[in-house]
């Protein structure tokens, strides 16, 4: 952790967002399991600032709840009229002083739409700011095309920034600068706050600019300095579907990299998608066509995909999960799960069991080396070790105004087409007849028949579907000669 921890970081997030076309705020928008506020606090936080304030606005109830809900020790502060970003840094600084905070140090200043941007780029923002004593230090990037952006302009001799200049200001040799400002910048504070105060209002939209800080601190004889960000990517802003999809991109290139670096097989990273909460260990796989959201973690030696979508699911050592859809499921070691299995909150797999082939789930605790291998439903079910759920099975756990809960025993072995209809128990070690309704709890090393007995009515398809094809193949079946 760097030594220069800030005073403050201030991060802006009051604005509408109208390009998203959205009724969600646009902070509010999701990418790799956070919003892009949530990733900017969090970069925010590896500083460890003394302070952290959001300034909201647009929809300010929906954001300060959600800050509530990431963060809970962030200050919000209210900036009731979108007055520029000059503005609303007074506002953060006035609601810190007004709950006794005495800002002395670095003021760090980030935008609440920029979600590539990272702790170690800040940090190194706030170093260089301390390094170099400056005033102001603005974080540049040097990126391939500049146009459209504020170049920045600095002394040949010293180094130290001279001016910021939009580009439809900028003259052509300014015009071939490749150095931008992103907008995020780190201030001394009591400089800060004076020049606040000095922030004028003159300009075509009216507002309080933040750049106009750099202008005022550098008249009065203060040093104005630039750090600059080793990927321009990281500075990129959010305004529109287009630019979030983008980001979403290089985000999950960034996490996916993260994780083949770590040991991590993915073995088609253009079709594998992952939050950044999602936790790996070495030697797992992810096949193509995957999703790993939440509090997902893939343990070594596991296998995911292809084709899998995993929300808040732990997937055990050696595991291979294929076609499957879960939700705050956990999978254990050596379990094998899917094709087209569909794991619901509270399913607990044990170690080498099974749920198969179009296999639905739901709070279900299943024992070690338990099979439910096909076209199954089994939920609010206890079921022990070493038993098997024979083929479309169904846990009848709804009685249409409750739930009720089923447990089987260990060793047993359960007939296909069995219904089991809740409450009921299945002892160790009991078996169940094919096509039976158990509605009555079966001792342990019983075996269970309940289904009406067969009956077969010779010669009904020749009185009640005379001339039918049907009829046609029994009577040719009936006057075939015997074999030899």
């Amino acid at each position: 952790m760097s030594a220069n921890r800030p005073a403050a970081v201030v991060v802006l997030a009051a604005g509408e967002g109208t390009r998203m076309k959205s009724a969600t705020p646009k902070v509010l928008h999701a990418l790799c399991g956070r919003s892009l506020v949530g990733h900017v606090v969090a970069a925010s936080r590896e500083l460890d600032p003394q302070n952290l304030v959001v300034v909201v606005g647009h929809a300010r109830e929906q954001v300060q709840a959600h800050l509530a809900g990431i963060d809970p020790d962030v200050r919000t502060a209210v900036q009731h009229e979108q007055k520029g970003t000059g503005h609303a840094v007074r506002t953060a600084l006035e609601e810190l002083s007004g709950s006794g905070v005495v800002l002395d140090g670095t003021v760090i200043v980030v935008c609440g739409d920029t979600p590539l941007l990272t702790g170690e780029t800040l940090r190194r923002l706030g170093d260089t700011h301390a390094a170099d004593k400056n005033a102001v230090t603005v974080l540049s990037a040097e990126v391939p095309d500049a146009t459209g952006y504020g170049r920045i302009v600095r002394d040949a001799d010293t180094g130290a920034v001279t001016a910021i200049v939009e580009h439809k200001d900028a003259g052509d040799a300014q015009r071939a600068i490749r150095e931008i400002n992103s907008g995020v910048f780190a201030f001394d504070a009591r400089l800060l706050v004076d020049a606040l105060g000095k922030v004028r209002t003159d300009n075509s939209q009216g507002e309080e600019y933040l750049t106009d800080v750099l202008g005022i601190v550098r008249e009065a004889g203060h040093r104005v300095g630039a750090a600059v960000a080793a990927d321009h990517r990281e500075i990129l802003g959010i305004n529109n579907r287009v630019q979030l999809a983008e980001a979403r991109r290089l985000l999950n290139e960034r996490l996916l990299e993260r994780a083949m670096l770590a040991g991590v097989t993915v073995v088609d990273p253009a079709s594998t998608f992952i939050d950044v909460s999602v936790v790996f260990e070495q030697d797992a796989t992810v096949h193509p066509g995957t999703q790993l959201l939440g509090a997902t973690s893939v343990a070594t030696g596991a296998e995911v995909g292809p084709h899998a979508r995993l929300t808040d699911t732990a997937v055990g050592a050696g595991a291979v999960v294929s076609f499957t859809v879960a939700e705050g499921a956990r999978i254990g070691a050596g379990a094998n799960v899917g094709p087209y299995a569909y794991l619901r909150p509270g399913t607990d797999l044990g170690p080498k069991s099974k749920a198969g082939a179009y296999v639905e789930m739901k709070n279900a605790s299943i024992g070690e080396g338990t099979k439910v291998p096909h076209l199954s439903y089994v939920g609010d079910a206890t079921i022990g070790e070493f038993t098997n759920i024979g083929a479309a099975s169904v846990f009848v756990n709804y009685d249409g105004e409750a739930k009720h809960h089923t447990t089987v025993g260990s060793h047993c072995r359960t007939g296909s087409d069995n219904m089991f209809v809740a409450p009921v128990t299945i002892g160790d070690g009991a078996y169940t007849a094919a096509g039976s309704v158990i509605t009555k709890d079966v001792p342990p090393g019983s075996l269970a028949v309940a289904r009406g007995q067969q009956r077969n009515i010779e010669g009904w398809v020749a009185r009640k579907r005379p001339g039918s094809a049907a009829a046609q193949a029994a009577s040719a079946a009936r006057q075939e000669p015997e074999g030899e």
